[in-house]
């Protein structure tokens, strides 16, 4: 790190009773509710607000706080914009306050990512803060850190699969969510989805819907049939190294020996 950001970071550094915080997140409530918390916790100082994106780099650039709880999605600028608007600059600690799916909550738990889910309440903030807090001493310095990096990494990965379908069904073309997506199955040239709303069909081969698919989510375990990770309930051994996978919803699905062992470890980084 060049010695003038090493010193602008000593500037940011927390003394000990006195950390300086800022809050970004859209929803004036939340806002409300995590100034009421920061004025109960000891050592605490609200320095700044922000209700959008570009409003939050403008007061991280001008308050320099030591700790930012920052919203993830918000108008004009996501918190990861805003992360990367301060690239290359010295970073607070983060806090990141979401309502965002399973998938981007299981990836800020296993790179050690603060965060509060909403709705949350004030024992759940004061954990965050006590996992801040010990963070606080051990900072090596103000560019973004490993953590941060690997979380954004994995996140903008997921970026460039789909999160929405384009299906057919009752005589009217629908949009389906990627998350409700069940299973989905071969049907000629085109594949057939299973939600819990219905089964649609989808006017492209399932060998092209698949590379859609984020591979964390969803996996192959036939060549007529693709399942989501999230549904699977149950492995049953069959005769020939064949399993029956029984899915939440009570489907069953057959687990073909060409796709098992691919499958398996796919499940595995999932449980």
């Amino acid at each position: 790190m060049p010695p003038s950001s090493r010193a602008r970071w000593r500037r940011w550094g927390p003394r000990v009773a006195d950390v300086r915080v800022v809050v970004a997140d859209d929803e004036p409530l939340v806002r409300r509710g995590l100034s009421a918390f920061i004025a109960a916790a000891a050592g605490l100082s609200l320095v700044g607000e922000a209700r959008n994106g570009p409003e939050a780099v403008d007061v991280i650039r001008e308050q320099r706080p030591d700790l930012v709880f920052l919203d993830v999605q918000m108008p004009e600028l996501d918190g990861f914009g805003v992360l990367d608007a301060l690239e290359g600059e010295p970073l607070p600690a983060v806090v990141f306050v979401t309502a965002y799916d399973e998938y981007a909550i299981r990836a800020f738990d296993v790179h050690a990512v603060d965060y509060l889910l909403k709705p949350f309440d004030e024992e759940r903030f004061r954990v965050a803060l006590g996992r801040v807090r010990s963070r606080l001493g051990e900072r090596r310095g103000g560019y973004l850190d490993e953590r941060l990096e690997a979380v954004l990494a994995e996140l903008r990965a997921r970026e460039q699969y789909a999160e929405r379908l384009l299906v057919k069904g009752d005589g009217r073309v629908s949009v389906v969510q990627v998350d409700e997506v069940d299973w989905i199955e071969a049907a000629d040239n085109y594949a057939r989805v299973h939600t819990a709303r219905g089964r649609y069909l989808v006017r492209e081969p399932i060998k092209s819907l698949e590379r859609k698919l984020n591979p964390r989510r969803f996996a192959r375990v036939h060549r007529s049939a693709i399942v989501n990770l999230a549904r699977v309930r149950e492995l049953q051994p069959m005769f020939g190294g064949e399993y029956v996978i029984i899915l939440s919803t009570g489907a069953k699905l057959t687990l073909s020996r060409g796709y098992r062992d691919a499958f398996r470890e796919r499940l595995g980084s999932e449980v």
